[in-house]
């Protein structure tokens, strides 16, 4: 194991840093992976290529950025976003994807190569409705079916703390809330790992199940890198794209025979699980009890009992709800349906006050007013009762938010 660090930090530094202690090698190795600048293959270092050959960013530091480590998005004078950190799913309600552009719209390409083309995106005119997505294909039209669906880049400081929640008390809450008198519903993703279900935790529609998935997954469909858990070198390039299966890709034995080793995907692990959450302000502030009675706890549920004992604060149930038509951007993934979203937990919002952090998953909503005032389906009850506050007591909830 201490040689396989050596190769890898030598691989990454030019010197590991001085605050590296024994410790925090694992977490500071794996940062250097967070911030390193992926280039295409061959290159002379085998441990920065494989790059694409189509991808959205050559780094995850690209995507997640800021004291939150999530997506930038800036408001430019003509409404347009000045983006990094928003892709672009495709597919069908059912999760279809498009025969010709794939899972992703990847707008950039290695040398040699021409991207799927360019995305746009501009605010809606009223807020809280869908973001507007100009696409210029420059593979051919998408399939007539195919929808557009921006994902924004999520928060990752406290993301270490979805994989310790209990999956039996997840699935107990389930089973509970079919008789919840809001009618919240909400149910788990349950994925197949060696043949056997297990509950979805992260990505917008609970996907994945476990830290390592979600960025084994991330590195193949964000940068076209291959590793055990998506052993795919040319990322999410279809049939239809014979150029991009053709270009050389950076597998090596060093790396188990793909481009990102078993081994760099659980020290960039370590680094994400790294990142503390905030610390629950003591005694909550007034909002906390309006955050409850307006039923918004029912599923950003503050506590869940952790695995082995003791709870998770983590602000989520981690089911599925059916957020209702406004939320529903036509796009689903297997076994998931376009209008259905992963409770997505609260525990950053307190690192996300900046004009250019935007919520929910497209980014669509500029403050948390706008975020709560566009959910639907499952969660109309609490939105409602939410709007029927008086202006103090919705800003006393909000800013209750603004400290998890």
């Amino acid at each position: 194991m201490r040689l396989r660090h050596a190769v890898l930090a030598l691989a990454l530094f030019t010197a590991v840093p001085a605050i590296a202690t024994a410790d925090g090698l694992d977490g500071a190795i794996g940062k250097a992976l967070f911030d390193r600048i992926w280039v295409q293959a061959p290159s002379s270092t085998l441990a920065n290529d494989g790059l694409g050959p189509l991808f959205n960013e050559k780094s995850c530091a690209s995507c997640h950025s800021g004291k939150a480590l999530s997506a930038k998005l800036t408001v430019k004078p003509d409404g347009t976003l000045a983006h990094r950190g928003l892709a672009t799913r495709l597919g069908d309600a059912h999760g279809v994807t498009d025969p010709v552009y794939g899972r992703q719209i990847q707008p950039r390409a290695v040398s040699g190569l021409i991207s799927e083309g360019t995305v746009t995106y501009a605010l809606p005119d009223v807020p809280g409705d869908p973001l507007a997505v100009i696409f210029a294909p420059s593979r051919g039209d998408l399939a007539p079916d195919t929808r557009l669906g921006p994902r924004q880049a999520p928060s990752l400081r406290g993301i270490g703390l979805v994989e310790k929640v209990d999956e039996a008390a997840v699935l107990a809450l389930a089973e509970r809330n079919r008789t919840h008198p809001d009618g919240i519903g909400g149910r788990p993703h349950l994925v197949q790992v060696d043949g056997k279900p297990v509950l979805g935790r992260y990505g917008w529609k609970a996907s994945a199940p476990s830290l390592s998935q979600m960025t084994s997954d991330a590195f193949m469909l964000d940068i076209g890198m291959s590793s055990p858990l998506a052993p795919f070198p040319h990322g999410d390039c279809t049939k239809a794209e014979p150029d991009c299966l053709a270009a050389p890709d950076g597998r090596s034995p060093t790396f188990d025979n793909e481009e990102i080793s078993g081994e760099m995907v659980r020290l960039l692990n370590a680094y994400l699980k790294s990142l503390a959450a905030p610390k629950p302000v003591d005694p909550p502030p007034p909002g906390a009890a309006l955050f409850a009675s307006a039923g918004c706890a029912a599923c950003h549920v503050p506590d869940l009992p952790a695995k082995g004992g003791g709870t998770v604060a983590i602000y989520s149930d981690l089911l599925l709800h059916d957020m209702g038509p406004g939320l529903d951007d036509g796009v689903g993934e297997p076994g998931v349906a376009s209008s259905e979203w992963r409770t997505a937990p609260l525990t950053t919002l307190a690192f996300r006050k900046d004009a250019d952090r935007r919520y929910l998953h497209d980014g669509r909503a500029g403050t948390l007013d706008e975020a709560i005032r566009a959910h639907g389906g499952e969660a109309t009850a609490a939105k409602t009762r939410y709007e029927a506050l008086v202006a103090a007591d919705r800003a006393a909830l909000v800013a209750y938010l603004e400290t998890l």
